[in-house]
């Protein structure tokens, strides 16, 4: 079985049989960010709010990301750099205790936007492809020239804190006039109450996330051979002769799962497990395979 998935190491530098041409994404610019949002107001569904005009106590659970919406513009004044508005739509989970009793899940959608500027470098050409487009051409896109791409990079949230404010003490400007895509609508169960409550959720959360611009280029690289698979593929279905027990052997311990901060190599040390033979290798006689586990007969 397998262990890794990754490119071979060139070993014989001399084996180049041609220079080839690609197109691929080049990029211009990046960013890592570390936003602390604080009192991010959660809409709830019907059935939650509800739930929240009762609540004695609300105690955040989790936040997850839903999707994350980008609009690209040239930057005034400022050549070959572009504005990036990002929006990130969570769902987001509240335990809230009602009278003494069992906490009770509540759910809502919390909005969140911001704005960065990045290199995207100049360009004049546009580019058109032979693709086809189910839903029809991008009226934006169409009007615009070359502008580059704006990818985000993002992990699920942290929920940091949670508060229920009264709206009659709520100070904070809202924005209860949003438009919200059909989809993301579609993730929650009931209907989402945007006005009209008494009280409010709000929530803390932290995002790490990383923002790069992209522009489509073609690069001269060196071609060795053809990627053609050396790998049998593995039988994993009912048919297989192969027991579970004799599959999940072969199977290293996922010590990085564990330490992930640690590499491959420092990884495999603090497990004391040797590569050569893995984990649950029964052949040899020693009680002790010096790879980790310890052999019970």
């Amino acid at each position: 079985m397998s262990e890794k998935c990754q490119v071979g190491a060139v070993n014989d530098l001399g084996g180049i049989r041609e220079a080839v041409c690609i197109h691929t994404k080049k990029i211009c610019d990046s960013c890592i960010d570390k936003d602390c949002i604080e009192d991010l107001r959660v809409f709830l569904t019907q059935d939650s709010q509800a739930i929240l005009e009762q609540a004695t106590n609300v105690k955040a659970r989790s936040a997850e990301l839903l999707y994350v919406s980008l609009d690209v513009e040239p930057a005034q004044f400022n050549t070959g750099h572009y504005t990036v508005d990002i929006t990130y739509y969570y769902r987001i989970l509240v335990d809230a205790i009602v009278c003494g009793t069992r906490p009770c899940t509540i759910c809502g959608l919390s909005v969140f936007s911001k704005r960065v500027i990045l290199c995207g470098g100049e360009g004049s050409a546009r580019t058109f492809s032979s693709k086809a487009v189910m839903d029809g051409f991008d009226r934006q896109r169409l009007m615009q020239t070359a502008t580059p791409d704006a990818l985000v990079e993002v992990i699920d949230p942290m929920i940091l804190a949670s508060k229920v404010v009264d709206v009659c003490n709520c100070r904070c400007n809202d924005n209860t006039c949003l438009e919200l895509p059909g989809f993301i609508c579609g993730c929650f169960d009931g209907e989402l109450v945007l006005n009209g409550e008494s009280r409010r959720l709000y929530v803390t959360i932290g995002q790490f996330s990383i923002i790069r611009m992209e522009r489509d280029t073609q690069l001269r690289i060196p071609s060795y051979s053809y990627c053609i698979p050396t790998k049998d593929c593995a039988a994993t279905g009912s048919n297989t002769d192969e027991s579970p027990c004799d599959m999940f052997s072969k199977i290293k311990f996922p010590v990085s799962s564990f330490f992930p901060a640690c590499g491959d190599s420092e990884c495999a040390a603090l497990a004391g497990v040797n590569d050569d033979c893995g984990c649950g290798n029964n052949n040899n006689s020693n009680s002790n395979n010096n790879c980790g586990c310890r052999i019970v007969r």
